[in-house]
């Protein structure tokens, strides 16, 4: 894929705030000092009297959007995956869930792909925590096009919303005319009739690698892009493994709590199927680079591949 355009979430998150900025004039953008690595000092230099840096107190960000939201501003509140989910939980549970107010998060350096971070700041759990709180909205962008799809969506959606977003570049899939984003709503990628193997995030475009090396074993697998981990597209998930009978999920994640488990407790209940869940397997990650990480953990094409392939046969 070296010839397909790529570039990180997170810098997508961005300039999307900035392009809403005209559009929105409610709309507010919190940091904790680090708006150059989330991106959002694009729309500081903008819109400066709109941008607010809290300093390295994430907790107290959180409560600051609580109360802009209450005056009927749009606020995003920005860090990375560490701090916005894991540090914060307690005052986004208390402060913006409970409430249910209409405070948005944008969460970057979200996985392993964090790369030489290492463990400390690879958040693979941040999924899982934001699911369990009720009435929040978690939607993981695969690429460029989707992640600024998915913010203007959460602007004009009432209700928090978590928005996951990478470190590294990862391949533009879906620049093209008929893409429309949804939230709530998955993609079908690829119609298959073998196997459905539903993604989220970085592990798209690794997904749809694996597909074209199972079709080359005569496997046809179903790609679906999950970019709403919740509400679920439950509706599409259950109609897909009615089809093919098989399931796998690929998430940049833990296993425990994120899409594959959202995938099982669906299944579960209303279709019992044969499912296969990659990702993190209860393990921090390390440091090294983005793509030897994902390799490493199985979470590249050929990992992806390799697991479905062991999968169905």
């Amino acid at each position: 894929m070296a010839d397909v355009k790529k570039i990180a979430t997170r810098e997508s998150y961005g300039n999307a705030l900035a392009e809403c900025g005209a559009k929105y004039p409610n709309l507010v953008v919190l940091d904790a000092d680090l708006a150059g690595a989330t991106k959002t000092s694009v729309f500081q230099k903008a819109y400066p009297d709109r941008h607010i840096d809290c300093g390295i107190a994430e907790c107290n960000m959180t409560g600051v959007a609580a109360g802009l939201a209450t005056c009927g501003k749009v606020p995003f509140i920005s860090s990375f995956a560490m701090f916005a989910a894991g540090r914060n939980f307690e005052q986004v549970r208390n402060s913006i869930g409970y409430p249910h107010l209409n405070v948005k998060i944008g969460a970057t350096h979200a996985g392993i792909t964090v790369g030489e971070d290492g463990a400390t700041h690879q958040c693979n759990e941040d999924i899982a925590l934001m699911r369990t709180i009720p009435g929040m909205t978690v939607i993981v962008p695969s690429d460029d096009v989707e992640a600024k799809a998915a913010v203007d969506a959460a602007i004009n959606y009432e209700g928090p919303v978590y928005l996951r977003f990478g470190r590294a570049a990862v391949p533009v899939i879906n620049d093209r005319p008929d893409y429309r984003f949804e939230i709530g709503k998955g993609v079908v990628l690829k119609e298959g009739k073998d196997v459905t193997l539903i993604a989220t995030g970085t592990c798209i475009s690794g997904a749809l690698e694996a597909a074209e090396k199972l079709a080359a074993d005569g496997i046809d697998a179903e790609v679906i892009n999950i970019h709403t981990i919740k509400p679920l597209d439950e509706e599409l998930v259950l109609a897909s493994a009615k089809k093919t009978g098989k399931v796998v999920t690929a998430e940049e994640h833990s296993i425990i709590g994120g899409l594959g488990s959202a995938v099982c407790d669906l299944l579960s209940e209303k279709m019992p199927t044969k499912v296969c869940r990659i990702g993190m397997n209860d393990v921090y990650g390390e440091s090294g680079t983005a793509s030897g990480l994902l390799e490493k953990y199985g979470l590249d094409g050929k990992g992806i591949y390799e697991k479905v392939k062991a999968f169905v046969q």
